[in-house]
């Protein structure tokens, strides 16, 4: 195939647990950029804990935040797409998680709310480098909002089975999908990373056939199905792993780096 996108997943995929990027990757996609291949992050993050890695690697594509609901130009802020979880939804979610005693985080204009302060708000706090909007009532705050997605934060055992619960009850009225092991994310139904690429494909005028995607968890998969060549990181889950072209190794064995070597760089 000839590349003319790359879409990359961000943490897990670019970044490893202490939020940096490594050199050899850092070369690959300078590389890239060289040969006139664009490129895009696709990432379950905030846009403002989102836009810095995508200064840092230079990437000027569409920047897509919160899992594909939303989609913004790195360079002017600009909202191309926006589509939030309905506020049924939303308050559907505030009473489960309120009688099943998780903890809760509601997104609207790229900032996070909850209740408390915990291990679960502190460890999402870092690995955002964003701090939360502490509120009294989550009930009171979205009364008549939607929110741009949620998530639920537990130990990641806890997470697995939570999601399930959630999936078993929204029964397609809300997307739901895990991104990191201890964060299950609920959105509106339609919104993915597969969608939210073929988006930005549409608006770079580059076919679907010319993409290639990066990614390592399982909110990648509709991301992987969507692209015209997969890669799945070496750390993935099996059904990722099964869903994708190529497997590369993990991000501590430079699998970014080798992707883009072996797959999009002109030989």
């Amino acid at each position: 195939m000839t590349a003319r996108l790359v879409a990359f997943d961000v943490d897990g995929t670019l970044l490893g647990r202490d939020l940096s990027i490594s050199p050899e990757t850092k070369r690959a996609v300078a590389a890239m950029r060289d040969a006139g291949i664009a490129g895009c992050l696709v990432t379950g993050r905030m846009y403002r804990s989102s836009l810095p890695f995508a200064r840092e690697l230079r990437l000027d594509a569409p920047l897509i935040c919160y899992q594909g609901a939303a989609i913004i130009d790195p360079a002017t802020d600009e909202i191309l797409h926006h589509e939030a979880l309905p506020n049924e939804v939303v308050r559907q979610l505030i009473g489960l998680t309120e009688a099943d005693r998780m903890h809760l985080q509601l997104y609207r204009n790229d900032e996070y709310f909850c209740e408390a302060r915990n291990r679960f708000s502190d460890y999402y706090a870092r690995l955002s480098m964003a701090e939360p909007v502490i509120v009294s009532s989550l009930r009171e705050a979205f009364a008549y909002t939607p929110a741009t997605k949620a998530i639920v934060v537990a130990d990641a055992p806890d997470a697995a089975r939570y999601s399930e619960r959630l999936t078993r009850h929204f029964d397609g009225s809300a997307y739901v999908t895990r991104s990191l092991p201890e964060f299950v994310e609920v959105l509106a139904p339609g919104v993915d990373k597969g969608a939210a690429l073929a988006f930005v494909a549409a608006r770079l005028g580059v076919a679907m056939e010319d993409t290639v995607a990066i990614g390592d968890s399982w909110n990648d998969a509709p991301l992987l199905r969507a692209a015209g060549f997969a890669v799945a990181m070496g750390s993935a889950p099996p059904e990722l792993q099964a869903l994708a072209d190529a497997c590369v190794g993990d991000f501590a064995h430079e699998g970014v780096a080798e992707a883009l070597k072996a797959f999009v760089l002109p030989k």
